[in-house]
């Protein structure tokens, strides 16, 4: 196929009830890149299927699976969307035209939830926790660290990220500060996932989250 405007990471580890449907939602130049990160089920087969290009990362953790999709990549925009169904690829429509138009050089998605249980209590305290140190390290009004979001592939690539584990997303944000980025903050939807959380909707996964992102706060003010 023609190289597309856009290639969407999606890491992944046993999504294949939610696959499906995140793939039939990449708008139309979008192509996805679903990042097998140890998976027990039928995820890869179902990427495949479905018109993903399939990557398989054997070292755990989000940080590992995303850059390994930034990598693969070889379109000229690179967003980032959870596999899990929470959040609708269609909606990196509006991220991707805040980069192409010169508006932003990273877009990020601030969640906002469609249903109570969406977002589990105590993530969202952590994130409103760290998001308030967050805008303290940067100077950017930004209110969420979620996942979804977009910029130049090349330029991604040019913030040198080494973080492999829950705190990818916020060395993006910092990486990109400190380089005099323009970073802007939109609202999108989030839904309850399909499956079981495997970070932020268990309590394990929030700490050990918190846990690597403070790391990467405290060597900011270092």
């Amino acid at each position: 196929m023609p190289t597309p405007l856009v290639d969407v990471v999606l890491p992944c580890l046993n999504e294949e009830r939610a696959l499906p449907w995140v793939l039939s939602r990449l708008p139309e130049g979008y192509r996805g890149i679903v990042v097998d990160n140890g998976s027990s089920d039928r995820s890869a087969e179902i990427a495949a299927d479905g018109g993903a290009i399939v990557v398989h990362e054997a070292r755990r953790g989000f940080g590992s699976a995303a850059h390994a999709g930034l990598l693969a990549a070889t379109a000229p925009i690179v967003a980032f969307c959870d596999a899990d169904a929470s959040m609708d690829p269609a909606d990196l429509v509006g991220l991707v035209e805040l980069v192409t138009s010169g508006a932003a050089d990273l877009a990020l998605g601030r969640r906002r939830p469609t249903a109570a249980h969406a977002w589990p209590l105590h993530a969202r305290i952590a994130n409103l926790a760290l998001a308030r140190l967050m805008r303290t390290a940067t100077g950017i009004r930004l209110h969420d660290l979620g996942p979804m979001r977009a910029a130049n592939r090349e330029a991604l690539l040019s913030l040198g990220l080494g973080d492999r584990r829950s705190g990818y997303p916020l060395e993006m944000v910092l990486r990109a500060a400190s380089a005099g980025w323009a970073v802007v903050e939109i609202d999108t939807p989030y839904a309850p996932r399909v499956g079981r959380s495997k970070v932020t909707g268990t309590l394990r996964g929030t700490v050990i989250a918190v846990q690597d992102m403070s790391r990467l706060l405290r060597g900011e003010r270092a």
